[in-house]
């Protein structure tokens, strides 16, 4: 699919243009040359050190998801153009976080999704495709009543995909599960040429580094111990350039009305993943290799955390071309390159000090 072809003058909304994904979703749509607006939450600091390098080639809007009154500005903004494609990232999007700030992450999750959702339909705003950005969390673990209707490899794994039952542990993972359906009731309510697309633990540069790969990253460039929790969960590792490729290629390509599961398609244990880490940072010279140490304070709550994730995405691929081109080890080195040379950005930000 060329994607410029589609792209060049496209008008695009992108909400959470600042965030992890959103950014480098920003970064390709502009150099396609589409016409790019961003809403981010409006904050008295930090924001747009992700997308700053872009402020002369989009158009900013500035508001708050669960503030109904600055989403309907944004959109009223938008009336005069046609088929607009919008791609909904904005979230809180930490599992961990959303036990601590539980009311924040449904009223950003769901009720900013909802606001967003009635605000196109109030405002008959002309939209080609919308995109709610969910999350391989929502699967959960397996419910034992339920292992009839999973599919499984060769190897006994669970492969997951469009048809798998849902399961959500966490309060992020019911959140994203919410807006999900909520999504979907607006395609069939209001026939809305929705989708939605569950990415894979997406990693790379920019990520916050309170996540596991971040987390590892940075205690390794600045120390010589480095503290996880459980370490037994396997998890499908998907660099953060190909989860945009899979947003775009849905986005231009795929059904209304359908959901799209996408990422690297093979899973590794997260003791797994912090030695490949390890072993590529000691490689390039970053480090000389920290001591593993696992402490429960870092564990997720009481049984929430997921035990396996592995993804089929033969739907995105079949319909779309989608694949994968970033392997692991080429992502974990683009991805310790930007930690080590971008400190400033993350310093402030970690949960290890």
């Amino acid at each position: 699919m060329n994607l410029e072809s589609r792209l060049v003058d496209r008008t695009v909304l992108v909400t959470g243009g600042d965030g992890f994904v959103g950014s480098h979703l920003v970064d390709e749509l502009v150099s396609y040359g589409a016409n790019v607006h961003v809403f981010v939450r409006a904050t008295s600091s930090g924001e747009l050190n992700n997308i700053q390098h872009l402020r002369e080639n989009i158009t900013l809007h500035r508001g708050d998801l669960r503030d109904k009154h600055s989403v309907d500005r944004m959109i009223g903004n938008l009336t005069d153009h046609d088929d607009v494609l919008i791609f909904h990232l904005a979230a809180q999007a930490h599992v961990g976080e959303s036990w601590d700030r539980p009311y924040e992450t449904i009223d950003t999750n769901v009720i900013g999704t909802l606001n967003l959702l009635q605000s196109i339909v109030d405002n008959d705003l002309d939209v080609a495709k919308f995109d709610t950005a969910g999350t391989s969390e929502e699967y959960g673990n397996i419910d034992e009543s339920m292992i009839e209707k999973h599919d499984f490899e060769d190897d006994g794994r669970v492969l997951l995909s469009e048809r798998s039952p849902v399961n959500p542990t966490s309060i992020y993972a019911t959140s994203k599960l919410a807006a999900d359906f909520l999504t979907m009731n607006y395609h069939d309510g209001y026939g809305l040429p929705t989708v939605t697309t569950r990415m894979f633990n997406n990693y790379g540069p920019r990520q916050n580094p309170r996540y596991i790969t971040g987390t590892i990253i940075t205690q390794a460039l600045e120390r010589d111990i480095v503290e996880l929790g459980n370490l037994t969960p396997k998890r499908d590792m998907c660099f953060v350039s190909d989860g945009v490729r899979g947003h775009l290629h849905v986005a231009l390509e795929g059904e209304p009305g359908e959901q799209y599961v996408y990422g690297y398609g093979e899973n590794i244990s997260m003791r797994d993943w912090t030695n490949l880490i390890l072993d590529v940072g000691v490689e390039e010279n970053y480090w000389e290799r920290p001591e593993i140490v696992q402490r429960e304070d870092r564990h997720r709550p009481g049984d929430s955390d997921v035990e396996e994730l592995l993804v089929g995405h033969e739907k995105l691929t079949k319909e779309t071309g989608w694949q994968p081109q970033v392997d692991w080890r080429e992502g974990v080195r683009k991805t310790i390159d930007w930690y080590a040379n971008n400190k400033a950005s993350w310093y402030g930000r970690v949960d290890w000090r």
